[in-house]
């Protein structure tokens, strides 16, 4: 059995680890606040650390965590650009992931995003909740024949392209890798990046943060998209250039934008901050507009995918419990779940 603490931990996420670990009977420590260099220490005692996007798992932390005896870093998430593997690798501990849970969960956010925005379902709510109900500024477009731009077709793109092809959208996209089954089964058009942006009345983001991801959404981006152009950001926030998503939204060319993740969220989203003034004043004026859909990084929040999400991780850290016994072979190098083996 080994002691595991789960930073940066929900009541969702406690009971979703609770009812995995009937099965895998780890020893979990639940721990509200964020991991970082101040709360290393909270995980005194544990093996493992479980942390999530907002947790951050850097040099500093990484040889804090090692002094106390901390082998294993588990994230219950696919990003991991949150930690340094190469030092992690250094100290000898090992690294896992979630590598994916529930695609169908991020997708069909981001499919809510875009239909709460195009029929202003929020403003028509408040609006009644106020006794008016009036029509007047809740004009929508239909969606069947719209272009929809898909920006990266994984697991996750690909499952937001097949739903807007059930809409009637005709869908364009842009991946270093093709998806020749979505091409040929779904008649998904590959094209090349800027030619994506000029031609979508939608775009749609799903790739990972990496140095040729970030800012993908930009002053020149933006300036290549077509007037009114609707962008949807479920990945992650540092793909869109903040400060250019505003002027665009101000001069009219971005029409709406919906929003689960952020560039500055990590101290902001996953927190009640309801009785504080809030200090970003560019989160603050984008919560303001009344065509943006701001969401806290919900997108992955489906019983499906907690489940799915507590299970593989719970399963790693058992796998490589395993592997420290000496009772299971060494895990593959091209497994997904690892990003730092076992030593």
């Amino acid at each position: 059995i080994m002691r595991v603490a789960l930073f940066d931990s929900h009541p969702f996420d406690r009971d979703a680890f609770l009812r995995a670990n009937v099965e895998f009977g780890q020893d979990l420590v639940f721990l509200e606040p964020r991991l970082s260099v101040e709360t290393c220490g909270l995980a005194a005692g544990c093996e493992a650390v479980c942390v999530f996007v907002s947790d951050r798992v850097d040099a500093p932390v990484l040889k804090a965590l090692s002094e106390i005896g901390v082998r294993l870093v588990a994230l219950r998430c696919a990003g991991f650009n949150n930690v340094d593997l190469k030092v992690a690798e250094s100290l000898g501990i090992a690294v896992v992931r979630v590598p994916e849970y529930s695609p169908h969960a991020i997708a069909e956010h981001a499919v809510a995003l875009i239909l709460a925005l195009n029929r202003n379902l929020i403003r028509a709510n408040r609006r009644l909740r106020d006794g008016n109900f009036s029509l007047d500024g809740l004009v929508g477009f239909d969606l069947f024949e719209k272009t929809v731009g898909v920006v990266g077709t994984g697991k996750i793109g690909a499952t937001f392209a097949r739903i807007m092809r059930g809409f009637g959208c005709r869908v364009v996209a842009f991946d270093l890798e093709p998806d020749a089954t979505l091409a040929a089964d779904f008649g998904v058009e590959y094209l090349p990046l800027n030619e994506v942006f000029a031609v979508s009345d939608i775009i749609s983001l799903h790739v990972p943060l990496s140095a040729g991801t970030r800012h993908l959404i930009n002053g020149d981006s933006i300036a290549r998209m077509r007037p009114g152009v609707m962008v949807i950001n479920t990945g992650r926030g540092a793909l869109v250039d903040t400060p250019a998503l505003v002027n665009g939204l101000k001069s009219g060319r971005v029409g709406a934008a919906g929003l689960d993740v952020y560039e500055e969220e990590e101290g902001v989203f996953f927190v009640d901050h309801s009785g504080e003034v809030l200090g970003d004043q560019q989160l603050a004026w984008l919560l303001m507009c009344p065509n943006v859909l701001v969401t806290s990084h919900q997108a992955f929040l489906t019983r499906e995918a907690l489940a799915k999400i507590s299970n593989i991780t719970l399963g790693s850290v058992r796998s490589v419990e395993a592997q420290w016994r000496g009772d299971a072979p060494k895990v593959a190098a091209d497994q997904r779940t690892v990003l730092v083996g076992v030593r």
